[in-house]
């Protein structure tokens, strides 16, 4: 189940539209996606490092709590946590969008596609309220729907690949910019490898079960995420596959008929729910361990009869609502403004990455007598990579998100005066 939410998350809407997005840079986006990978697999052994150290509910907050102290732990948890509801919203999107495929009146009727978007995300806050093996069953169930029509596109494209249509550089654009702007593509695919850790308190042997989830999990989507750009790029030629609204449904319709386009269809729409199911489970569980700690108000940590903290999955679920509402009757305006939020959004979820990476030290110096010199070896490179790879990621999202994700997370500090009020307030 834990492996099932780290595919389950990372792989939501985004694998479907990549390989039309990568195919201008022909074969320089397979040195892209194996450097993206190599900083995701550093920043998957951290998490599974400190996971096995410190095997707490929280996942990233919980690591830099122990690491940096209380106002970090607020301050990542506080970003964190809008940034994970605030995305749930583009996959609600997402799921809705693809629907069309079954349902063509949602691609011309506002209201009816933002009620059935909306919608979506209260089935899963009912799904996940139930507590977390019943999300661990849709979590496993979804991951295996969405990775089946994948897989057979992605092997079955091998048998009608075509050399002749994968170049190198089809366009001849200068290889360090095609190489960065391939990075840039390929690097939110990867958002989502830390999802195993964040559910701890309710993982059988969580030292074991969480890094070895991570690990696989990581490993199994790199794997499908660059064979599927490879076939893909194989069988259509490039200015077809990047001109695709949806490669993975064109190809399969290219290969079987307008079957194998519902069929694709089907996985695009479980994936998307897949997805939502998983960060709605997150949304839940990072600010119940910030309050259990204190730094978060304490309704966060009410748990209902299933042990799931349920004020914060409901209050997150209501904020997603309000953002959808703004984008389904808001216009081009609102369009805008949900659009902004998403990115800043998946922006803000890479400061938890560079803190971590760093985190997993401090823990360990901290705890100095449980480690030998030679134990740092092997931390210390993939902590360094991750760190990297962190601060190029937020480079690469541009100077105006950087300074409104600092500005969204300077918004916290209120909170964070408040709660220190709450607690000194006896002394």
């Amino acid at each position: 189940m834990c492996t099932a939410l780290v595919v389950g998350n990372m792989i939501g809407s985004g694998v479907f539209l990549l390989p039309a997005s990568l195919a201008p840079f022909g074969g320089v986006s397979m040195l892209g996606w194996l450097l993206t990978s190599c900083g995701a697999i550093c920043l998957a052994l951290v998490f599974a490092r400190l996971s096995a150290i410190l095997p707490r509910e929280g996942g990233p907050y919980a690591y830099i709590h122990a690491g940096f102290g209380d106002f970090a732990g607020f301050w990542i948890a506080w970003g964190y946590w809008i940034a994970l509801w605030a995305g749930n919203a583009a996959l609600a999107v997402a799921a809705t969008s693809y629907m069309q495929v079954f349902f063509p009146v949602l691609g011309h009727n506002e209201p009816l596609a933002g009620a059935v978007a909306i919608g979506l995300i209260w089935i899963v806050t009912w799904i996940n309220s139930r507590g977390a093996r019943s999300s661990g069953v849709v979590a496993v169930v979804t991951t295996l729907l969405k990775l089946l029509p994948l897989a057979a596109v992605t092997f079955i494209g091998f048998f009608h690949f075509q050399p002749e249509n994968l170049a190198f550089n089809p366009h001849n654009k200068p290889l360090l910019s095609s190489l960065s702007a391939t990075m840039a593509l390929t690097l939110w695919a990867f958002l989502g490898l830390e999802s195993a850790s964040v559910p701890a308190g309710d993982v059988v042997e969580p030292e074991k079960t969480i890094p070895r989830a991570t690990v696989i999990g990581t490993l199994l989507a790199t794997v499908l995420y660059i064979l599927s750009t490879v076939s893909l790029m194989g069988l259509m030629p490039a200015d077809t596959l990047a001109a695709s609204q949806a490669p993975f449904a064109d190809a399969a319709k290219l290969m079987w008929g307008d079957w194998g386009y519902w069929l694709v269809g089907f996985g695009a729409v479980v994936s998307c729910f897949g997805a939502l199911n998983g960060w709605s489970l997150m949304q839940a569980h990072v600010p119940a361990a910030a309050a259990k700690d204190g730094l978060f108000p304490s309704r966060f940590d009410q748990r209902n009869a299933a042990g799931v903290p349920i004020f914060g999955l409901v209050l997150s679920s209501a904020l997603v609502t309000i953002l959808m509402a703004m984008k389904y009757a808001g216009g081009d305006s609102g369009v805008k403004i949900f659009e902004f939020i998403i990115l800043l959004a998946t922006a803000t979820t890479l400061l938890p990455y560079a803190f971590c990476s760093m985190a997993l030290i401090a823990i360990m110096l901290m705890r100095g007598k449980e480690f030998a010199p030679k134990d740092y070896v092997a931390p210390g490179f993939f902590a360094g990579i991750g760190f990297v790879y962190s601060l190029w990621a937020l480079y690469g999202s541009g100077a105006d998100i950087v300074m409104w994700g600092m500005l969204l997370l300077l918004m916290g500090l209120p909170i964070y005066v408040w709660q220190l009020k709450e607690r000194f307030a006896g002394d």
